[in-house]
């Protein structure tokens, strides 16, 4: 007897990075990190092996005081971090599970941390015939750009990898790529990018 416990989805406590960028599952994000409550933060993840969750920005900036942001972000995880010769960290940002702000709360370093419930994966489905010139517009700009853009696993035929990819690879406003971050069904995105293609004359192969 499971008395509904099986869905229930535990609640995480993160440290949030707030950005003008929006992080989507699946995806790879480099960063430079030179403020003292991030190279701490990022410090912190290393050692405990740790996520921290990246949202789109809403009023405010990178740097300085916290800025407020969306409640829907991406949780991220670090696959690679270098110090650079500037002083600065250079980290890689490996995107995993959609997330909900359920509150948070600022620190005196102005980092923030946040409860948040992460969000059940998108159901897995293959591209449907009429979406195909999608997963070929994809390979070819992923060819063009090259690593780590193009580093496997790569998987053309998931409708949620390749909407996922071209979302976050258009040149789209933030808000766009923030709603299409929040969609839960992946052909319903890809949908939504088609007609964002004919707008932006992106002819497709």
């Amino acid at each position: 007897m499971t008395n509904g416990t099986k869905q229930d989805i535990k609640q995480l406590e993160i440290p949030l990075f707030p950005l003008r960028t929006v992080l989507f599952p699946g995806g790879s994000m480099p960063l430079r990190i030179f403020e003292p409550r991030y190279l701490e933060m990022v410090s912190e993840c290393l050692k405990s092996g740790t996520q921290f969750g990246v949202c789109l920005i809403r009023e405010g900036s990178e740097t300085g005081k916290a800025a407020t942001f969306q409640q829907i972000g991406t949780l991220g995880s670090i696959s690679y971090w270098q110090r650079l010769p500037n002083g600065m960290l250079g980290i890689t940002v490996q995107g995993g599970q959609r997330f909900q702000i359920l509150s948070s709360r600022t620190l005196a370093n102005q980092l923030t941390r946040a409860t948040v419930k992460p969000l059940p994966a998108e159901k897995k489905c293959c591209v449907p015939t009429h979406y195909q010139r999608a997963s070929k517009l994809l390979c070819s700009m992923l060819e063009q750009l090259g690593l780590p853009y193009n580093k496997p696993p790569v998987n053309y035929e998931d409708a949620s990898w390749v909407g996922c990819r071209l979302a976050e690879l258009l040149p789209l406003p933030l808000s766009q790529k923030q709603q299409l971050l929040q969609l839960t069904d992946p052909l319903q995105r890809l949908e939504h990018l088609y007609v964002l293609l004919e707008k932006l004359g992106i002819h497709h192969p």
